[in-house]
């Protein structure tokens, strides 16, 4: 028997197996038996952020929040999206949304702090990671940006130093 759960577990591992163009079709018939389960829309989302159709991927997460307004993972989804399009004062909106959500996660950290980075706010960069760093200590996209963070406000000295950490792993 065909049911929500079954069609979402189905479409997620089709998504994670990079074919989200055959996921989207399940999770559109789960949403059919279940339109009020976030999580549905969160994974519907996440499929159609892989195949490029952000205008529906946006929708699809507004849709998860509106449902469930502490889906931090939404909120960090659409941050991203807004970034890609370069609308960064809504990205950056979407990041603290997703961080007062989950202050805890890393990947929502080190992104808020590439946004800053992109902006020229090299010290509220460095904060992002370090503070990403705070929580997962040998994440490498964070050591990365925190050196070179670290390199654009002239200290170098600690920007050695993460480049020898990032060296050993």
């Amino acid at each position: 028997m065909e049911t929500a759960a079954n069609l979402n577990d189905s479409g997620i591992a089709l998504t994670e197996a990079n074919r989200p163009y055959e996921a989207i079709p399940l999770f559109q018939r789960a949403l059919i038996m279940e339109p009020r389960n976030p999580l549905l829309w969160l994974n519907l989302g996440i499929a159609q952020q892989k195949t490029g159709e952000y205008g529906e991927a946006l929708e699809s997460y507004q849709r998860a929040v509106n449902i469930s307004d502490g889906l931090a993972e939404a909120w960090g989804a659409m941050g991203l999206i807004y970034y890609e399009l370069e609308i960064l004062d809504t990205a950056e909106e979407c990041y603290h949304k997703a961080l007062e959500r989950d202050p805890n996660s890393p990947k929502f950290w080190n992104n808020l702090g590439v946004l800053y980075f992109s902006e020229g706010s090299y010290e509220e960069a460095r904060h992002c990671f370090e503070e990403a760093l705070s929580l997962l200590p040998m994440f490498y996209d964070a050591l990365f940006n925190l050196r070179d963070a670290c390199r654009e406000l002239g200290d170098y000295r600690a920007a050695a130093e993460f480049e020898r950490i990032l060296n050993t792993l």
